[in-house]
């Protein structure tokens, strides 16, 4: 048995009809907030209109349009409108993309210099913004944990942020990924058991830790096949979403061998130069 420190602050508020805690959520963390997004699918689904909603009172700024694989450039826009609006804290409504980008964000509002520096260099992160998430996929746990990934498109990079980086409560409705397309339910599903092994194959495991990962990959081996067939099943979904947190924020990984995670380094080359979907990468690269 390997030794090891664990902790996670971050509150999950999982269920359906969850978003509606909210407001109780946020209310002691100022009255302007930034909301954190990519495409239009939040305003397809509902999400949109009812975060507005919920936050009647508040100030609300915007950042929309961030990618997958998310940029740098997102994140120094984010900064940038954050200081210049003095906002108090940030609610992203997405997967790990916006989720990722927020982050970074959260810590340059408070570094002096380019944000892309804390990526380089994970020591300089220091005080962070506070963040909420609205997850609407089940993919990269970055809803449940201290890291983020992000890519620079001027020098073909995409690396990893480590630091204070959790969020300060995670909201997640598995209705909110039904409309999630085929694609990338199978993508993110892939990340998920990515994250998976990469901590089960190791030198030393334990019983434990072995029955919790082995639990996670029968769990995404069953219920995937059932959201393709019907993408309104809740319960198969739920069950995904569950995975999505827990696959990332180092339980599977307590008392092993530290894993070099060696697949999501390989797969972070490929994407940043190719820009193609992490988990369709790593479907490409973890059996082989």
């Amino acid at each position: 048995m390997q030794s090891y420190e664990y902790f996670v602050p971050t509150k999950l508020v999982f269920g359906k009809g969850k978003i509606a805690e909210l407001p109780k959520l946020v209310a002691n963390f100022g009255k302007k907030v930034l909301l954190t997004y990519g495409g239009g699918s939040i305003k397809k689904i509902g999400i949109y209109d009812k975060v507005k909603e919920l936050l009647a009172g508040y100030e609300i700024f915007e950042l929309s349009g961030i990618e997958p694989n998310p940029k740098i450039s997102s994140v120094r826009a984010g900064v940038e409108l954050i200081r210049k609006e003095k906002i108090d804290f940030i609610i992203a409504i997405g997967g790990g993309s916006v989720i990722d980008c927020t982050k970074n964000i959260a810590a340059g509002v408070f570094y002096d210099g380019d944000p892309w520096d804390l990526v380089l260099d994970n020591s300089k992160v220091g005080k962070t913004l506070p963040f909420f998430t609205i997850l609407t996929l089940a993919a990269t746990g970055s809803e449940y944990d201290n890291a983020a990934v992000i890519s620079n498109a001027e020098t073909n990079e995409k690396l990893s942020l480590f630091g204070d980086l959790f969020p300060i409560a995670s909201i997640m409705d598995p209705e909110y990924t039904f409309s999630v397309s085929p694609w990338q339910t199978a993508a993110g599903s892939a990340d998920i058991m990515s994250h998976v092994f990469e901590s089960y194959i190791v030198k030393e495991g334990n019983i434990f830790t072995d029955a919790v990962c082995e639990g996670m990959l029968r769990t995404i081996i069953s219920c995937v096949p059932k959201v393709l067939k019907d993408p309104n099943d809740f319960d198969a979904r739920a069950e995904l979403m569950m995975v999505s947190s827990f696959g990332c924020c180092g339980l599977p990984a307590i008392g092993r061998t530290p894993s070099p995670w060696v697949c999501h380094g390989i797969e972070h080359e490929v994407s940043a130069y190719y820009d193609i979907t992490h988990g369709a990468g790593l479907a490409i690269i973890t059996p082989v």
